[in-house]
């Protein structure tokens, strides 16, 4: 396959994981899911964020063990009149971001509500980073990643709430290898608290 291929392929597997995942009538089940197969990703697939020659001994993606307290379903409000926020993006220059929502009900579990964007661009999509109190400490330090619709990363909704399960919260790819050039959480999204959930440890 060429490069193209390879990350098309990640991009199917990846869409694939959260559907099944959409569909698992057991959260916790789908969690063991998407850390066994994000497991194999990372150790084999061509376009692995982990650096080729580090695969091979790769043990394994650290997490947290599953916390039903950490999965919501929370409302939103629309956000009115934001202005775009930039964030660079490598060689494709920036990457802009319109804050669209904000949820409701992170506030008394989490100490803070978070801000949903809209990736400015052909088709757009929802992307939700966000950092706490253990960015830096026991997570990476410029935050984590609970969604982002352009590569599949949707937990989806129900009914009129949307379903955050922090459980699911990942490192972007630039805490792998300094290959990639990742948005970072905007202070709008750092929560006060710990949110000891999802990929943990310092890459």
């Amino acid at each position: 396959m060429t490069p193209t291929t390879e990350l098309w392929h990640w991009r199917r597997a990846i869409a694939d994981l959260y559907a099944a995942i959409r569909r698992d009538p057991d959260p916790e089940a789908a969690w063991h899911r998407w850390r066994d197969v994000r497991d194999h990703l990372f150790a084999h697939h061509p376009q692995s964020p982990i650096p080729p020659e580090n695969r091979a001994f790769y043990p394994g993606i650290p997490l947290f063990s599953y916390d039903k307290a950490l999965r919501f379903h929370v409302g939103t409000s629309a956000v009115s009149n934001a202005p775009d926020q930039e964030f660079p993006a490598g060689a494709d220059g920036l990457l802009r971001m319109r804050p669209f929502a904000r949820t409701i009900g992170l506030a008394a579990p989490l100490g803070g509500e978070l801000t949903l964007f809209w990736i400015v661009g052909y088709g757009g999509g929802v992307f939700l980073p966000f950092a706490d109190a253990t960015s830096g400490q026991e997570t990476f330090g410029a935050g984590r990643y609970l969604l982002d619709t352009i590569k599949g990363a949707d937990l989806g909704a129900d009914g009129d709430s949307i379903v955050l399960d922090f459980n699911f919260a990942y490192q972007p790819s630039c805490a792998y290898s300094d290959r990639y050039i990742c948005p970072l959480a905007p202070a709008a999204n750092r929560l006060p608290m710990p949110v000891r959930g999802g990929e943990r440890g310092l890459a």
